[in-house]
């Protein structure tokens, strides 16, 4: 087995064995949900300003490779579909609650 298949494993624990090895291993503690959304947030922001970087070196003629170009813009256009999904879920669970509390 790999390490990297180990590591690759850990997150898919569940929170409370995750903290108990943490302790164990003298590893820090996760952050909350907003620091994760927040840090999300801003690798979608900085995949779609290296996805401009190198439009704009493509369409300027400089030595850049096209399928560079095109990963580049899909990486940013699947992580911002992404950030869009889960912004809509957070406004449908925000309707949800308010017709409860109503």
């Amino acid at each position: 087995m790999n390490i990297s298949e180990i590591e690759r494993a850990k997150p898919y624990l569940p929170l409370v064995q995750q903290q108990a090895e943490n302790q164990k291993t003298g590893l820090p503690q996760g952050g909350s949900f907003a620091d994760t959304l927040k840090e999300f947030i801003s690798d979608t922001n900085s995949l779609q300003k290296q996805s401009d970087v190198l439009d704009e070196k493509f369409i300027k003629g400089e030595p850049v490779d096209i399928h560079n170009v095109m990963i580049a813009a899909e990486k940013a256009k699947t992580s911002f579909q992404l950030l869009m999904e889960i912004r809509n879920k957070f406004i449908d669970m925000y309707k949800e609650v308010s017709k409860m509390i109503s």
